[in-house]
Formats: structure tokens, C-alpha cells, sequence
């Protein structure tokens, strides 16, 4: 006598690819497609009043965009102006300072 367990994987060898097959060859599921509805000239109108509006924001959110990058843009360079003003500030004292000191000795 075969033991059980050498019998299950014999038969799930053989059961497995049938199993397969079968469910491949079921044929698709055909859905009819739904009628589309009839639009009302409200509707179209206050889609339309929808869209346009999207439309306006979108608008609106771009030029703020733009308006923002060119602020950051001019403040970069007012930074980058200020900087040096800093170093040259800096560069101006350290010279005054070494001046004054080369004068007392």
C-alpha cells in the first residue's frame, strides 16, 4: 500500500494543471455598456460655469507663483547684495583696525 501523503502530491500534480486549465477557459464576462445619459442645457451650462471657474483659480494660482519667484528672486539678490556689503564692511574695518594699530606702535 502507497502512503497518503506520497498519493496527495501524485494526484495534486496531476489535479493542479486541470484545475488551471479549466478556469482558462471560461469565457470573458461580457458587460453591456451603459447608455449615456441625456444632458440638460442646465447641466451643460453649470458645468460649463464649473469649468470656467477652475479655470480662473488655475490662472490665479500660476501668476501668484510667478509673483512669488520673482520676489524670491529680488531678494536673493538683495542678500546676496547685503552680503557683501557685509565682507566688504568687514574687510574696510579689519584694514581701519590694523591702520590704527601699525600708527600706536
Amino acid at each position: 500500500m502507497k502512503k497518503p501523503i506520497a498519493l496527495l502530491k501524485k494526484s495534486s500534480i496531476i489535479i493542479a494543471p486541470l484545475l488551471l486549465a479549466a478556469c482558462a477557459s471560461e469565457p470573458p464576462v461580457v458587460v453591456a455598456p451603459r447608455p449615456s445619459p441625456v444632458l440638460s442645457s442646465d447641466k451643460i451650462y453649470s458645468e460649463s460655469q464649473g469649468m470656467a471657474h477652475l479655470s480662473n483659480r488655475l490662472k490665479s494660482g500660476e501668476q501668484l507663483i510667478e509673483q512669488g519667484n520673482v520676489m524670491v528672486r529680488d531678494g536673493q539678490l538683495k542678500i546676496d547684495e547685503g552680503n557683501r556689503m557685509i565682507g566688504e564692511g568687514r574687510k574696510i574695518k579689519m584694514e581701519a583696525e590694523e591702520s590704527y594699530r601699525n600708527i600706536k606702535n
